[in-house]
């Protein structure tokens, strides 16, 4: 079968698609017939840094496909599931035509949406639900979601709203703010210095951008960027762990026309390194599909 490995870290050249061995399913895995997968930030940074298992490694954290193999009596030959996989801390990555993976991390696809477009929720999704969550948000507050146009920032603002609470949005660039109000923001700028001051319960911050001048006193900062955290009380990093159940609730929401994905591009497995060259542009509404 074939897989998107690297043997030295680097640019979009040292993505090569090559011929590795079939994965056996070890008691309690699933065997996967990858459909899709996705670009994330960590994929690329997994790729150009010295970060990740050792190398020769399969990339990929995310995947939706179809069981054609199962050693856990939960998950039947044929489903369609989808998953996330902690690759740079265990070695399993999805950019394979084949994948084994712990029955735990599955969860079944959204119904609604081609499965191929499921490939976009795992991750970003997992990320947005987990740093909502810690930001402790209440019915009535008000939070900002800084990068709200992106992946984790746009599936963060429709989250949000669905807790009841008012959401505004930081976005990078003028022609986002069209993007992050469509989703559910109320009111959304593109310059850091025109936020107000002292205005939010809650921050989720996605990118890193300095904006603790925005946060009420007493309010909750909650980041998933690489970046030092502003000195605020209590400020903390959310990240992302595997959970199936958050994901069957986020595909649940996908079912129910509450959360909506957005595809920006999609490249066949060939086409790897365009992907990537094409994600590492930026300016993209929605994510970059790896299609199998």
């Amino acid at each position: 079968m074939r897989a998107v490995q690297i043997d030295r870290h680097g640019g979009p050249d040292v993505l090569t698609l090559r011929e590795v061995a079939i994965p056996e399913p070890a008691a309690g895995e699933v065997l996967i017939r990858t459909e899709a997968s996705s670009l994330n930030p960590v994929d690329w940074k997994t790729r150009a840094w010295e970060v990740g298992p050792p190398l020769p490694a399969t990339l990929g954290w995310d995947i939706s496909g179809r069981v054609v193999a199962s050693n856990d009596p939960a998950h039947e030959v044929g489903a369609q599931v989808i998953a996330m996989s902690a690759q740079i801390a265990t070695g399993r990555g999805t950019w394979a035509e084949l994948v084994a993976l712990p029955g735990h991390l599955l969860a079944p696809a959204p119904a609604t949406v081609p499965l191929a477009d499921a490939a976009a929720l795992p991750l970003a999704g997992t990320t947005a639900l987990q740093a909502l969550r810690a930001t402790e948000l209440s019915a009535g507050e008000r939070i900002l979601v800084v990068g709200a146009a992106g992946a984790v920032g746009g599936l963060a603002v429709q989250l949000a709203r669905l807790t009841g609470a008012h959401v505004d949005a930081l976005v990078s660039r003028p022609g986002h703010e069209q993007a992050a109000t469509e989703l559910g923001a109320e009111q959304v700028w593109h310059r850091p210095q025109d936020l107000p001051r002292g205005r939010y319960e809650a921050v989720l911050d996605t990118v890193g951008t300095d904006v603790a001048a925005a946060l009420a006193p007493g309010g909750r900062f909650v980041s998933v960027a690489d970046h030092p955290l502003p000195d605020v009380p209590g400020a903390r990093t959310s990240y992302v762990q595997e959970n199936a159940t958050d994901l069957a609730h986020l595909a649940e929401l996908v079912d129910t026309d509450e959360l909506r994905l957005r595809i920006a591009h999609r490249f066949p497995l060939d086409d790897i390194r365009t992907a990537h060259e094409s994600f590492e542009a930026g300016g993209l509404l929605g994510k970059v599909l790896i299609t199998f």
